[in-house]
């Protein structure tokens, strides 16, 4: 492994003529960073100082609008500094840290997207009930567990990871994700291959299934109802449907970058990995602002357009 002030490193070597375009990728960098964090904080400002909005759904919404933030903090600022700095290069064990951070939000935004679907399921489907089921206590306990539950089996795979032989020096990418396997051993150890493939359906095939399953009830339920049902089902259904979208192409673009083993030139590697970090964090608010009626009638009145 490379040796950089006496740290074991890695090469970043993902970028396309980043002399060339040095300030042109630290201007994006800064503005996608700043659209991100600002256009989430609206979200969570939003539903904090409304006590109409204090309803488990639009505490959901908060949460993932946070769990956005937190999801873009664990790479953005690591790449402003990389692009200004004379070598891109990260630590093995600080990329392994980014790693872990990296997915534990990231599969956190699915068990989130997971238990909003339950919550219109009940809403919508039992009523009579929603009270009892998604009560205050509850709603704290599926935040905790959302959270909770996808950082510690990411961390048991990194742990894990972190014991394989390196047989690479350089990631194809601009910065820690899946890329990293590519440098491990070509040949992992049983117990990794297996986990691996545990934690792919546990963490993202059936939490997916699940949330699918929960909106075809929840739509045969909606129309075979009356109007008023059928009109709530869309208006509070369709963004969670959207940005539930919005996250499997997510899935599909990281694995094309780093897991899909097919020869990709590296600036449509760096265009994909452009559209991981941007797509959901950037996305998820704008579908919320826009879809979310009750949302959006206290956005417009924030600013400007609270006079038209």
């Amino acid at each position: 492994m490379a040796q950089w002030n006496g740290t074991m490193t890695l090469v970043l070597g993902g970028y396309v003529d980043l002399e060339k375009f040095r300030y042109l990728y630290f201007s994006l960098w800064v503005l996608f960073y700043f659209l991100i964090v600002s256009s989430n904080c609206v979200i969570i400002y939003v539903v904090k100082i409304h006590p109409s909005l204090h309803e488990p759904m639009y505490v959901f919404i908060a949460a993932l609008s946070l769990n956005s933030i937190l999801f873009s903090t664990t790479v953005y600022p690591k790449l402003m500094v990389d692009v200004l700095s004379r070598r891109q290069v990260a630590s093995y064990s600080g990329c392994l840290f980014q790693v872990f951070i990296f997915y534990s939000f990231a599969t956190a935004d699915l068990v989130l997207l997971s238990t909003m679907a339950y919550d219109r399921y009940v809403s919508i489907c039992r009523p009579l009930q929603y009270a009892t089921v998604m009560g205050k206590t509850r709603v704290c306990v599926y935040l905790a567990l959302a959270w909770f539950l996808p950082a510690s089996f990411i961390a048991v795979v990194i742990i894990l990871q972190s014991r394989q032989k390196l047989c690479s020096f350089v990631l194809e990418g601009i910065f820690c994700n899946t890329t990293l396997a590519k440098v491990h051993s070509k040949n992992p150890t049983y117990l990794v291959v297996l986990l691996s493939f545990f934690g792919i359906v546990i963490v993202v095939f059936l939490p997916m299934v699940f949330i699918l399953c929960t909106y075809v009830r929840i739509f045969r339920v909606a129309f075979r109802s009356r109007g008023e049902v059928r009109a709530k089902a869309v208006e509070t259904c369709l963004p969670h449907v959207m940005v539930l979208i919005l996250f499997t192409v997510f899935i599909i673009l990281d694995l094309m970058v780093a897991v899909v083993e097919i020869k990709l030139s590296k600036i449509l590697r760096l265009i994909l990995s452009l559209q991981i970090l941007v797509y959901n964090p950037l996305l998820n608010p704008i579908i919320y602002g826009l879809k979310m009626k009750e949302i959006w009638k206290r956005i417009k009145r924030l600013g400007p357009l609270s006079n038209k």
